[in-house]
């Protein structure tokens, strides 16, 4: 197994791209710590990641809170007595609209949750892998990082704020045996979705229609994106940091 006895926590595990990273990890004997605000869903996939008989653990986390956070690594610490592993996953998906139509306040909270809640997690778990002189960090992205839209703004804006970030953690610690790298998605079906699909279009013939414009001819199922999650967290890509990695199905804009 590639995450045998390995310690994870997944951010925004409870569903989506961080539900499918959770399950996938402990069907490689991964503990796996999911951190979310939802606690039914969290449940949900606390009993998927049981079932493949791995233990799991749900601790409900706002992760651009700090004192939520802290008190998150704090309880892993105690329980397992070490973090091998952070996958920050956690986000929301604003509407789309124009630039000049983004509140402050909508500003404020898209950055506070896509990128502060990385920065906060990192900043968390980082000491604890410098201890041991070992860890895994996967900041996951998005191909909104490197693609420009007109229509989330703050979305790409804090996107492509995590991969600065991760390409400056990476360097910082790796002289600590730490590797950073980042995970960006394309088109995944997902809730994610919800808050841009057209209203009455069912999700089959939405994503059905975003399939025709990726080259490998379809969205990606969250399985998709959960494998190369793995890669990155096991010692498989122990050469590996400072980089980014996409899952787009070879979409680039």
């Amino acid at each position: 197994m590639l995450l045998a006895k390995k310690i994870a926590i997944v951010t925004g595990g409870a569903r989506g791209i961080g539900r499918a990273i959770a399950i996938r990890f402990a069907q490689e004997g991964c503990i796996t710590v999911i951190a979310d605000v939802r606690a039914d869903e969290a449940a949900e996939t606390l009993a998927q990641v049981s079932s493949t008989g791995s233990e799991g653990l749900f601790a409900q986390c706002d992760v651009s809170a700090s004192p939520q956070v802290r008190s998150m690594v704090d309880r892993v610490i105690k329980q397992f007595g070490r973090i091998d592993i952070l996958v920050n996953d956690a986000a929301i998906s604003p509407p789309e609209r124009s630039f000049v139509d983004i509140t402050e306040e909508q500003w404020d909270n898209v950055l506070a949750v896509n990128l502060k809640g990385v920065f906060l997690c990192c900043q968390a778990v980082v000491p604890h892998m410098k201890e041991q002189r070992y860890g895994k960090i996967v900041n996951v992205g998005s191909v909104g990082a490197i693609a420009p839209s007109k229509t989330i703004a703050d979305y790409c804006v804090a996107k492509s704020g995590v991969l600065m970030l991760t390409q400056c953690l990476a360097l910082e610690f790796a002289e600590h045996n730490i590797c950073v790298n980042a995970l960006l998605p394309g088109i995944t079906r997902t809730d994610f979705h919800d808050a841009i699909r057209p209203k009455g279009l069912p999700k089959d013939r939405y994503f059905a229609s975003l399939g025709k414009t990726v080259p490998l001819g379809r969205v990606a199922d969250p399985q998709d994106i959960a494998d190369v999650a793995l890669f990155l967290a096991s010692d498989l890509s122990r050469y590996v940091t400072g980089d980014r990695i996409l899952a787009s199905g070879g979409l680039t804009r």
